[in-house]
Formats: C-alpha cells, sequence, structure tokens
C-alpha cells in the first residue's frame, strides 16, 4: 500500500494546528501503513491538483489531512474532466479542520491521531455529487463534493465564518458566523425543481431560509441538516428550510443539532437523484455553500454520480448497499 500512497496535507486547518503536529502524525501514519509520498498545500485549490497529479502518475490510496475543505478539495482530485482517473482508488481521511461535519458521517474519531488508526480501513463506494453553478462573475464552475451543498442563509454564514477566527473551535466559529448572517438576513425567494428533464419533476416555489442538498448528514460544524442521509443510495436528501423567522430559528437552533428540525413547520424533507434551483427574486444574489467553501451563487443544478469514489470509513458507517467493504 505505502508504494501507491500518497498524502495531502493542508499546514493551515485548525488555525495551523495541522502543520504543528504533522511531524507526530507523519511518524504515526508510516509506522501504520509504511513510507509514503507527501505534499503541503500553500494556496486554495492545491489540493485537487496534487492528488490529479498523484492519481495520473500511479496512487491508488489517497490520505488527505485537513479540515472539511481539504477534503473537499482531494474529492475534485479523483475527477477530471468529470470522469473519474482511477475507479479503483481509495480516498482516506485524517480530519483536522474546525468543522468535522464529513468525518461525523464518515463514523471516524475527532482527534486526528487516532483517526489514523483508520486509514485503508472498510473502504466502501459511496456517491459523488456535482454542482453547476454561476461563479458570481457569470461564468459557470462544476465541483464535486460527498458531503453537503447549500444555499441561503447557509452562504452567507460562510462568508461570515471564513472572517472570523477559528480559535475556538468548529462548533463555536460556526454560531458566531451564523449569528452575525442571521441578524443581517432576509429570507430570499427561489424556485426548486426536483428531478428536472423527467416526467416525475417537481417544482417549487419557495421563500427560504436555507436549503441543504445532501449526500451526507452535516454540516455547520456539527449540524445534522440531512439526519437520513446515506451516502450510498443513489439519491439527494433535499432539506428546505422555508420561511422562518428570525425568532424562530434563533429558538429552535438546537433541533438541527440533534436532527429532530425535520418535524417543524415550514421544513420539508424530499429525495432527488438530481436539483436545479433559480432565484425568483436576484438583487441580492443567492449564495452557495459547498463544504464551508463558496463556489458561487445560483443559478445551480446538482445531479448525483453513484458509486463514483471509494472512502474509508470507521466502523458505525451506515451504508444502504450493506456494511461489506468492497
Amino acid at each position: 500500500m505505502s508504494e501507491s500512497t500518497f498524502v495531502v496535507v493542508n499546514p493551515a486547518s485548525a488555525n495551523g494546528k495541522t502543520g504543528k503536529r504533522w511531524i507526530e502524525m507523519a511518524a504515526r501514519l508510516r509506522a501504520r501503513i509504511g513510507d509514503f509520498e507527501s505534499a503541503m498545500t500553500e494556496a486554495p485549490r492545491q489540493a485537487t491538483a496534487l492528488v490529479r497529479d498523484a492519481l495520473c502518475n500511479g496512487a491508488t490510496h489517497i490520505v488527505s489531512v485537513g479540515g472539511d475543505g481539504t477534503q473537499n478539495e482531494a474529492v475534485n482530485g479523483f475527477f477530471d474532466g468529470g470522469r473519474a482517473i482511477n475507479g479503483e482508488a481509495m480516498l482516506s481521511v485524517i480530519p483536522t479542520g474546525t468543522g468535522g461535519d464529513l468525518r461525523r458521517t464518515l463514523d471516524l474519531p475527532q482527534d486526528a491521531v487516532e483517526a489514523i488508526d483508520h486509514v485503508g480501513e472498510r473502504p466502501v463506494t459511496v456517491d459523488v455529487g456535482v454542482l453547476t453553478c454561476d461563479d458570481g462573475r457569470g461564468n459557470p464552475v462544476t465541483n464535486h463534493f460527498v458531503n453537503i451543498s447549500s444555499f441561503g442563509v447557509s452562504g452567507r454564514v460562510v462568508d461570515a465564518v471564513n472572517h472570523t477566527t477559528k480559535a475556538f473551535g468548529g462548533k463555536v466559529s460556526f454560531m458566531l458566523g451564523a449569528a452575525r448572517a442571521t441578524a443581517k438576513w432576509s429570507n430570499q425567494r427561489v424556485r426548486i425543481v426536483l428531478d428536472p428533464d423527467t416526467p416525475d419533476a417537481q417544482v417549487l416555489e419557495r421563500r427560504v431560509y436555507l436549503t441543504a442538498i445532501g449526500n451526507a448528514r452535516y454540516f455547520g460544524g456539527g449540524m445534522k441538516i440531512a439526519p437520513d442521509a446515506i451516502m450510498d443510495d443513489g439519491l439527494f436528501d433535499v432539506v428546505i428550510m422555508g420561511d422562518l423567522s428570525k425568532a424562530t430559528v434563533l429558538l429552535k437552533s438546537g433541533t438541527i443539532y440533534k436532527g429532530t428540525h425535520l418535524e417543524l413547520d415550514k421544513v420539508e424533507h424530499h429525495l432527488a437523484r438530481a436539483v436545479r434551483a433559480e432565484a425568483i427574486e436576484g438583487d441580492p444574489p443567492v449564495l452557495i455553500d459547498m463544504d464551508g467553501e463558496q463556489p458561487g451563487c445560483l443559478p445551480a443544478t446538482w445531479s448525483l454520480v453513484p458509486g463514483a469514489l471509494r472512502i474509508c470509513v470507521g466502523p458505525g458507517f451506515k451504508a444502504a448497499r450493506g456494511a461489506g467493504a468492497r
């Protein structure tokens, strides 16, 4: 395994703690899998290029060390021109960021050193989402994701969080960002089409607080926004939080962390293989969140590629196609 393993590290994740702990983590990882090649990122989206180059040069196992944004970049590196570079290659995640949302669904330990014990273990095949949207300057961009993409207040929250210190950890950082964004927020009118271009297409026009398109369950530093999502069932869990007041959002914020918000009035849950969304009122733009990053704004489409990625998981990972590793 070690001869074909490439490790990409974001030393800036966890407020710089990843870089400081890398010597310790590298020693633990080397003791587990043997020698490996590695590289540290120095700029946004560099992890995608590093992973893509490694796979093109024969790597069959990628280990991504960083936060949810780094994991997302690594996932994008598995694809080139919309196609998988090597369908047999697998991804292992060592979570070191402030949010830790993907690792929750994967059932990996919170501590990065402990997570190393799961590197290369229990690879399962999961679905991959494909987001195509406007980059905010009129240009179409396409990104892959395995966790959650959303739009509405969450896009504003990401902007606020990325300008907020993360020294207090993921949950506090996101709560502070959410409070700042919500204070200035007005719900936006959107048109959502579930399974567009099919006979079963469903058109929904709503004024929304946020809409989440979930392949996995968590976002926002531990919010269980899509509590029923399964990463290998071939379906998105679409959660629409409609025209909720600020008071309701503040009073019921705990339900989102528990995953019980689906029971609230004006909250809808749908299943779909694809989603299209556009703003009915175009100013201000409806911003998109994807794994804690901001790829652009509506209009956008989300599609799902079943079984497009092999990823290593913890023992409690919940699968639709059976718990056996593949």
